[in-house]
């Protein structure tokens, strides 16, 4: 039994990274293939130390806090930032190959909200990038704002998504915006008459669609993927796993399983097996069959709440709120191992890169894991910097980590690459 679990976990190692993995461009939040894998050919160190020159290729001072994963595309990286001294939200431009601050465009002022959760930001949405114009989403003005502009700042349009009023908690937003053809796939989800999935013109902003959601706070961006065929939206929240036509947002079916409030993104694996974890009101990880008639295969008690899980072909891996580190058989839901990697505190959702695992602690440690599925194999320990909230990115042979440096007043922020220079 032991030679059968290590052929299929060498097997399974073997198809970990998408197979259009070539792609070298980060243009949205999850990556170029919606699962947070890198590129098959990204090669990147396990072990550094964010002291010593010669393991970081540079770093960079970041304005203002945000969460957003930065994005990167064509020479440049773009990701925003809030400045609440000076209520300003921003999207900021820096080079590709160094670093450099090339550029900062304000895109919204005196509008941020009174009151968001300390653990949120102002700037929590990841940019969006459709080949000719970066798209960016701000809870400003009691409202969802989608700003389109060219990589050199020109604003294109902007558009109010919807009105954004939570009454229950002011706990602010995060979803990111998502690319599809010629559409800008956004929800705001509260306990609101415009809760809900829309679609803007990508070329004018102009509504194209809107589907309801219930009137339910919710944090978790929507993806969008192909299933037995099919282009899908899929989403999770109010008490369901849904999916929807990226055509006209019709639904296309849903499952009632999950929680009510979800802030991670939906997952998929090699067999159309559709995850999701959450943890308000009931704490729990998910499993649907994403084909048939979308029966739920499995569940279990494990919270992993901001981040997102990480898919493999035939395994899950989520790193639960508590520090626990797990991984799953997707097809039964089989634990087929767990091991503690901290005391608690994750935001930042696991990423691939090759048969290894980068996970970010909100302390500031960013973990190495094997990607294997038949033991547990914790490679290094890596620390860098006081606090990490956003989730590394692996492009250009860099891993490129936004981190916080110092704690309260002195807390400040940085974008920094590691690898060669």
């Amino acid at each position: 039994m032991k030679h059968v679990l290590l052929l299929l976990s060498m097997l399974c190692l073997v198809s970990l990274c998408p197979q259009d993995g070539a792609a070298q461009d980060w243009a949205q939040w999850r990556g170029p293939d919606a699962n947070n894998h890198a590129a098959t050919d990204i090669k990147l160190p396990f072990r550094w130390d964010v002291s010593t020159a010669s393991d970081v290729a540079w770093r960079t001072r970041i304005p203002g806090r945000g969460h957003s994963t930065p994005i990167v595309v064509e020479d440049s990286i773009f990701l925003t930032t809030a400045d609440v001294a000076k209520q300003t939200q921003s999207l900021l431009k820096l080079n590709r190959s160094d670093g450099r601050m090339m550029d900062q465009w304000v895109i919204h002022r005196g509008t941020l909200p009174e009151r968001i959760h300390p653990h949120n930001s102002h700037a929590s949405p990841s940019p969006a990038f459709d080949g000719t114009r970066i798209y960016v989403a701000f809870h400003t003005d009691d409202a969802i704002w989608v700003t389109a502009l060219t990589t050199e700042g020109r604003e294109v349009w902007q558009r109010k998504v919807s009105n954004f009023a939570p009454e229950a908690f002011q706990f602010g937003y995060g979803a990111s915006p998502i690319i599809e053809d010629d559409l800008v796939i956004v929800a705001a989800e509260y306990d609101g008459e415009d809760s809900g999935l829309y679609a803007l013109d990508s070329r004018t902003g102009k509504p194209v669609w809107k589907t309801a959601r219930p009137k339910n706070l919710n944090f978790a961006s929507p993806i969008v993927t192909t299933l037995s065929g099919r282009r899908q939206i899929l989403l999770a929240g109010a008490d369901k796993i849904c999916a929807y036509n990226p055509r006209d947002g019709k639904e296309l079916w849903s499952v009632d399983t999950a929680t009510e409030a979800i802030c991670g993104t939906v997952v998929w694996d090699d067999q159309q097996h559709i995850m999701v974890s959450g943890g308000n009101p009931k704490s729990g990880t998910w499993c649907v069959s994403g084909k048939g008639n979308h029966n739920v295969l499995w569940e279990n008690p494990v919270q992993c709440y901001e981040q997102s899980l990480l898919a493999i072909p035939g395994y899950v891996f989520g790193a639960a709120d508590n520090g626990v580190l797990y991984c799953w058989r997707t097809h039964d839901g089989t634990e087929m191992w767990k091991a503690r990697l901290f005391g608690g505190g994750i935001s930042a959702s696991p990423l691939l890169v090759g048969d290894k695992i980068y996970i970010a602690s909100e302390a500031g440690m960013i973990y190495v894991v094997a990607a294997t599925p038949n033991r547990f194999d914790l490679l290094s320990e890596n620390p860098s910097g006081d606090s990490i909230f956003a989730t590394p990115v692996a492009i250009d042979d860099r891993l490129l980590i936004r981190t916080g440096i110092g704690v309260g007043d002195d807390r400040n922020e940085y974008l920094i690459a590691i690898g060669k220079k």
